[in-house]
């Protein structure tokens, strides 16, 4: 009411980067339409953002992507890089599509059911809960600010916290979300998923005896630095010696990329004849899981690869999406961001426990564990594992995240009309 358009503020932002490009950074203003500028751009910045994380306590506390994406997004505003570029095209059209499959190379469902054991009973009590703290969040929180992009924003933060982050691009792309709100999304749900890792590890028992007492030292305050390495995304704990077979080489790189650009074709393919109006992520991922379980010697031979490259896809995935942003709008729009992952993880955490525990009567650390695959995915749950010393979880929390990952996207896709009509109520 009275706001200015979304258009009009863009112009003012960009408006403002145009007074700073008269600005000695006026000489890199000729390079904005150099496709080869703007990729060494986003790579520097993906760059970055993992090299940060890997040294230093902010950068692991802030998270990699948060890092890359805050880098673009002050690149693209003081006038480095363009705020459009066919790059970003190229990015959030090819390098997404094929770093959902990637990612899912380690999804053998017959290993996950086998494997995973109580802990899937409690990662899918925190999926339910997950659903019912984003249906919560969008009938309390005002998302009007964000315009069409309301009910969209809330699918991918309800996927990120089934899943992962790539559960969370692979919904942003599908449905379009504007860069400056995937830039505020993430910048926000970062702040309270580190405040939320916090109380999980304090709440857990250390010890594999989790039933019994616990001193105060039993009670490890979380390390934020771990949390949201992407050092650990990639350093997948190993099932069984397997002879180094599973190492990153040449071959298992071109092997990957050939596996998910096949993948990608042939989702395109389904999707286009059976299905027009989906997005291709959709079967594909499908496709990728039943591949993965049919055929899981191949897949799992190629997990650490997959995961490597798709982590630096991901990277350029945040890096467009920062460099397509205004700044303005993002600390703008971060406030109302905030508040709905707040209620949201809220939401979760009371709706966990009470099913979890006062009616189910799980293991309280294992719903601690189910809730942080469930909200940072397989990787921070199994690094909590092993933190926590829980020895004989470390493996199951690595397959229920898995499992978050395949099932995530299409979950949260498919909740589309509800949200919709929620947040236009």
């Amino acid at each position: 009411r009275g706001a200015p358009s979304a258009e009009c503020q863009r112009r003012s932002i960009h408006g403002g980067a145009s007074a700073l490009r008269s600005s000695p950074l006026a000489s890199l203003h000729g390079l904005h339409g150099s496709q080869s500028f703007v990729t060494t751009v986003l790579l520097a910045a993906s760059s970055l953002g993992m090299a940060l994380e890997r040294k230093t306590q902010w950068g692991k506390a802030l998270s990699a992507n948060l890092v890359t994406m805050l880098a673009s997004l002050v690149l693209a505003n003081v006038g480095v890089i363009p705020f459009s570029s066919p790059v970003y095209s190229f990015v959030n059209k090819v390098l997404v599509s094929l770093a959902v499959p990637l990612f899912l190379f380690d999804s053998d469902l017959r290993r996950v059911v086998k494997d995973a054991g109580s802990l899937m009973v409690a990662f899918l009590v925190g999926a339910v809960s997950t659903i019912v703290g984003t249906l919560s969040a969008v009938a309390l929180v005002d998302l009007s600010s964000l315009g069409e992009n309301g009910w969209k924003v809330a699918s991918a933060l309800n996927a990120r916290h089934i899943g992962g982050a790539i559960n969370f691009v692979a919904v942003a792309d599908t449905l379009g979300v504007d860069g400056s709100i995937v830039s505020a999304a993430i910048a926000a749900d970062n702040v309270v998923v580190a405040l939320y890792f916090t109380l999980l590890f304090y709440l857990a028992v250390a010890g594999e005896e989790s039933k019994k007492g616990s001193s105060a030292t039993d009670r490890n305050l979380v390390d934020l630095g771990s949390k949201n390495a992407l050092d650990d995304e990639i350093e997948i704990p190993p099932e069984d010696d397997d002879g180094g077979e599973n190492e990153v080489t040449a071959t298992t790189i071109a092997y990957s990329l050939t596996t998910a650009s096949m993948l990608v074709t042939l989702g395109s393919i389904l999707t286009a004849a059976l299905y027009p109006g989906l997005s291709d992520i959709v079967l594909t991922s499908m496709l990728t899981v039943v591949a993965a379980t049919i055929y899981p010697r191949w897949f799992r031979d190629l997990r650490k690869s997959g995961v490597a490259i798709g982590v630096l896809f991901l990277q350029m995935f945040f890096a467009a999406s920062g460099a397509g942003g205004s700044l303005l709008l993002v600390l703008r729009r971060a406030p109302s961001l905030v508040a709905f992952s707040l209620v949201q993880l809220a939401v979760h955490f009371a709706c966990i426990m009470g099913i979890g525990r006062a009616v189910m009567r799980l293991d309280p650390n294992e719903l601690y564990l189910a809730s942080n695959a469930n909200v940072g995915g397989p990787t921070t749950a199994a690094a909590m594992a092993q933190a926590k010393n829980w020895k004989k979880k470390i493996l199951p929390a690595l397959l229920v995240g898995v499992f978050g990952y395949a099932t995530a996207t299409t979950l949260s896709l498919a909740m589309g009309p509800i949200l919709t009509r929620l947040v236009q109520r």
